[in-house]
């Protein structure tokens, strides 16, 4: 299978571009009378890209009623009186992708599922996690930690977070049979989702994040949330094992602040403080890894093709001039294969 890295113009041309490739591997998905399994992130990276695909869809490209969708991830301890209320604060995943994505599609897509965090009481949760410190343990050489619960967990309800959110939302995904293409962003330390720098790869198909105090604080200086009070300190996400089982993942990243980890996790080793390095693995054992980036982005990347070749990785700079369209950038071959194992 193909490693391409496809360095674009700017933000609007990586969305373009990037867009084009999810609509032909949506259409030939489909062209099979099945359903598609879309796997989606959240964060300002894709919305260009989704805006092209509500456009796409509202122009009969593709048929939504038969596109399932799954999400990476989705924050513990929203503000709310209930579960249905935290789903749908406006700082929730579930409400980003219905004002990003789902609002502007004319027909609905066949089903939407977004890890089930809205539904964990916080304060609960942490009552039973100190109450019963032998259920469960820390994971992570960083700031952002996994909470691994164990399987004889003797609290009820960290078990149940364990065999129902964690294990219920793998499980979910693997009865659609799998998802069939996974658009991924990348975090600031190369972190994909809340999978964040140092937690472990293996055994890690579902976490729970306790998430890095400063995470918090800037969330609440940047204005999503009014206090340290209101503000998650937790989320539930995908990990890079589970994220990388699709038949495709498409990652895109734009702007300088991405430049060092997207250098890193195509220059460097795999290893688990860059996550998103988890790609190299993926590809060797047979997935398809796109990458679409800015020229800010990708410019560590200026001069090291001969090296990426070496690995299996083709580059393609479509930044300066030419088609923005090119054949050999939006074609790759299809299997019967789903869910890669790594």
């Amino acid at each position: 299978m193909s490693f391409k890295v496809i360095v674009t113009r700017d933000f609007d041309h990586m969305s373009e571009v990037a867009s084009r490739m999810v609509i032909e591997d949506i259409t030939e998905g489909l062209s099979g009378g099945n359903h598609y399994n879309l796997g989606l992130a959240t964060g300002n990276t894709p919305t260009g890209l989704y805006k092209h695909l509500a456009k796409a869809a509202n122009g009969g490209a593709f048929e939504s009623s038969r596109i399932r969708s799954f999400n990476l991830d989705e924050y513990v301890g929203l503000p709310g009186e209930n579960a249905q209320q935290r789903a749908l604060h406006r700082e929730s995943y579930s409400f980003f992708m219905i004002q990003e994505l789902f609002g502007l599609m004319a027909a609905k897509i066949s089903e939407t599922t977004v890890p089930w965090g809205a539904i964990i009481d916080q304060d609960v949760m942490e009552r039973e996690l100190a109450e019963n410190p032998a259920d469960w343990e820390e994971q992570g050489t960083d700031k952002g930690k996994a909470i691994v619960i164990r399987g004889d967990a003797r609290s009820d309800y960290l078990r149940w977070i364990r065999r129902d959110i964690l294990n219920g939302y793998e499980r979910k995904i693997e009865e659609a049979g799998g998802i069939d293409l996974h658009v991924v962003g990348v975090g600031g330390r190369g972190h994909v989702a809340f999978h964040e720098a140092g937690i472990p790869f293996e055994g890690n198909r579902m976490l729970l994040v306790k998430l890095d105090e400063n995470t918090i604080a800037n969330a609440v200086s940047d204005g999503h949330f009014a206090s340290w009070n209101e503000s998650p300190r937790y989320a539930i996400s995908m990990g890079a094992e589970l994220v990388y089982r699709a038949k495709t993942v498409l990652l895109l990243a734009n702007g300088p602040r991405k430049a060092g980890p997207v250098a890193e996790s195509l220059l460097g080793d795999v290893n688990c403080d860059i996550p998103i390095s988890y790609g190299q693995l993926y590809h060797q054992a047979g997935g398809r890894m796109l990458y679409v980036l800015d020229r800010e982005s990708a410019r560590h990347l200026k001069g090291q093709e001969d090296f990426l070749r070496k690995r299996g990785i083709d580059l393609e700079d479509i930044s300066y001039g030419g088609a923005s369209h090119p054949v050999s950038a939006l074609r790759f071959s299809r299997d019967t294969q789903r869910g890669i194992m790594v």
